[in-house]
């Protein structure tokens, strides 16, 4: 092997074992990283050096506030509000307490901008009380892990912060606003599957609908849903920038936490300080090191010679799209969103761009592809937590969850080859 062949062949050779080997994935990032470099005789400092320039971005500033924004909103006595919101809107359907279910994490999705926080919260909620109604625990935990992955599409989602970072020159503005569309279908396609699921299996109705039930519910969620407006028209209307409007709901989000819901006191603020630096010190670690990823990357050529070789299979750009889709649904199997998001936009971006995709529609589709491998083994974290949740066989709720998977990628398949479900909103509102 000679010239650039080489280190690629070190570079991807020694990352891929990593992952199989179960390394985390920060270290099969960094130690891939190394090794290339040493390969090419470069001096070691330019890991420092990139380290460095990877998080040293204002907008990605606003990624550690939406965190600890849904840390207190989601332990601040917020889920049971929405959970009652969401009885008032569709309980009354066959297989209401599924569509709660389903509705709830559109709503708190929204608050926390995390699958793993919606499956954890309103899933130790929900899973037992749908259990209690006569639901199969198997089926409470498949729908609750596959709608919790709405809220990676409504925003404010710090992963599409990280997704217009890597891409480059992307509106998070526009990104939040191209999320409400496609997390509604997915929803919606949830739902539907859940329907003919409930129906099926004669799963119970819950109470007729009340309109003046749903006004009181409104009423006292709205101190909830308030933050997502401040941070969408916030950044929408120019009033901030996306770590600007961040900021500004951390503060609104602890005042209604503490002072309005009183679920936290400030003893208990403390605590969720604490576990967001948990949560925040692996993300930044992860920008981090896929930053000096992303550097060999960019030296190699490496995602010239993948667009090459992708379009190399095809010009038909229907089955280059259903390419890319296959490409990121098979790294959702083996790596967690964050480093995807990061690793692959570089290399898919141009070629999606090329074949008339709109960086911010493709912004969602990759969200949404990571979102699935969120649920797939062998690295699915929502998936585990729906287990743990559950305290049910990963293969039981795997089994569980087929129906919905394919409701998920139906969705997927409209929002790749239906641009204005991402785009409607975004240019209606400039």
């Amino acid at each position: 092997m000679t010239g650039e062949t080489f280190p690629i062949a070190v570079l991807l050779g020694s990352f891929f074992i990593m992952i199989m080997i179960r390394f985390p994935i920060a270290y099969a990032v960094a130690l891939s990283s190394v090794l290339c470099l040493l390969s090419q005789g470069l001096p070691l400092t330019t890991i420092c050096q990139q380290m460095v320039k990877g998080i040293s971005s204002f907008s990605l500033m606003a990624v550690p506030f939406f965190i600890v924004m849904g840390c207190l909103m989601g332990t601040g006595g917020i889920s049971e509000k929405l959970i009652a919101l969401a009885n008032a809107c569709v309980g009354w359907m066959r297989g209401g307490m599924a569509m709660v279910n389903i509705v709830a994490s559109y709503f708190f999705g929204g608050i926390s901008g995390s699958a793993s926080a919606d499956t954890a919260s309103l899933g130790s909620l929900l899973i037992p009380m749908m259990v209690d109604q006569g639901y199969d625990a198997d089926f409470s935990t498949a729908v609750t892990i596959t709608s919790s992955c709405e809220g990676l599409l409504v925003p404010p989602s710090h992963n599409m912060v990280i997704y217009a970072t890597t891409a480059g020159g992307i509106s998070v503005g526009s990104l939040f606003l191209a999320g409400y569309i496609p997390g509604a279908l997915l929803a919606g396609s949830l739902m539907v599957g859940s329907y003919i699921i409930s129906v099926k299996r004669n799963y119970p109705k819950g109470d007729r609908f009340s309109i003046k039930n749903l006004i009181r519910q409104l009423s006292v969620s709205f101190w909830a849903l308030a933050a997502v407006l401040i941070v969408v028209f916030g950044v929408v209307g120019g009033l901030f920038t996306a770590t600007e409007s961040a900021a500004v709901a951390v503060i609104y989000s602890l005042i209604v936490s503490v002072y309005i819901y009183k679920g936290l006191d400030w003893k208990g603020v403390w605590r969720v300080l604490g576990d967001c630096i948990d949560t925040l010190s692996i993300v930044l670690i992860l920008i981090a090191t896929s930053s000096i990823f992303g550097y060999c990357l960019t030296r190699l050529h490496v995602p010239d010679l993948a667009a090459n070789a992708i379009t190399g299979v095809t010009n038909n750009p229907i089955l280059l799209a259903m390419l890319l889709n296959l490409i990121l649904l098979v790294l959702g199997c083996i790596m967690d969103m964050a480093p995807i998001i990061l690793i692959a936009t570089p290399i898919l971006l141009p070629i999606a761009t090329s074949i008339g995709i709109d960086p911010i529609q493709f912004g969602i589709i990759v969200v949404l592809n990571c979102g699935i491998g969120l649920l797939t083994p062998p690295v699915g974290a929502v998936l585990f937590i729906g287990s743990a949740v559950a305290k049910l066989p990963m293969e039981e709720v795997v089994k569980a969850t087929l129906p919905f998977y394919l409701c998920m990628i139906v969705t997927l398949i409209l929002i790749t080859f239906f641009p204005a479900i991402s785009l409607w909103l975004p240019n209606l509102l400039g």
